[in-house]
């Protein structure tokens, strides 16, 4: 057997010396990753329902906390906002990848993913990606990516198979999905999200191949939708 490299063992000993000056680094506690979550979902809803203006004081009464709480958590606007962010792309990308293992055929697929995206508030990330905020952030770009490459390959499959329409595009599967789950802003629409699936469901029958009628315009992309944020 090969004799490990001297760098390899240097290395392995300064981290070595630097885990047992310092000690095993502290696990959040439970209740800590308990409120984290209370917290970005709570805010998750807020935002969705007053934009990414709401309140703390209107969060933290969400998530069932006090203010301090969720200061010591998230110190800021920005920071809060920012992970959030993360919470619903990181969440819906994961729905993506569940619905086109799971499923038995593309289109099947491609409508659990609808309205999973839908309970998982994906229309608050525009109110949240707007104004002040770094789009480009290395978290954010990682999130990003996974989320596109997930809702890529799950569109292609269903066209691949003959189950998808062929003349649209991600763009246009995620401008619907966020316009039909987004409530109609300064209206209180009570049982709201049993309209939401209901016309996110009429909008699926419309992607069906074959194309009863011919769409305006051209197939929109990912990255068109990143050119009209900037």
């Amino acid at each position: 057997m090969a004799a490990p490299r001297a760098g390899t063992c240097a290395a392995a000993a300064a981290a070595a010396a630097t885990r047992g000056s310092r000690g095993p680094v502290p696990r959040p506690r439970a209740d800590a990753v308990r409120n984290r979550e209370r917290i970005l979902a709570a805010a998750r809803e807020a935002f969705v329902e007053f934009g990414s203006t709401a309140a703390f004081d209107e969060v933290a009464r969400r998530a069932g906390i006090g203010n301090a709480t969720l200061y010591r958590h998230f110190p800021d606007r920005p920071t809060l906002v920012h992970h959030v962010v993360l919470y619903v792309m990181g969440r819906v990308g994961a729905q993506a990848e569940a619905a086109l293992a799971e499923e038995p055929d593309a289109f099947a697929a491609l409508c659990r993913f609808t309205h999973a995206a839908a309970d998982e508030r994906i229309g608050a990330l525009c109110t949240m990606l707007g104004g002040d905020f770094d789009r480009e952030h290395p978290e954010l770009l990682a999130a990003r990516g996974a989320l596109e490459a997930g809702v890529e390959a799950l569109l292609a499959a269903g066209q691949d198979a003959g189950l998808v329409r062929t003349d649209i595009g991600v763009g246009d599967l995620m401008v619907a999905l966020s316009q039909l789950s987004r409530p109609l802003p300064g209206i209180a629409c009570p049982d709201a999200d049993r309209f939401v699936h209901r016309h996110l469901q009429l909008f699926l029958d419309g992607l069906r191949a074959p194309a009863r009628s011919e769409l305006p315009g051209s197939a929109s992309t990912f990255e068109d939708l990143r050119k009209k944020l900037r």
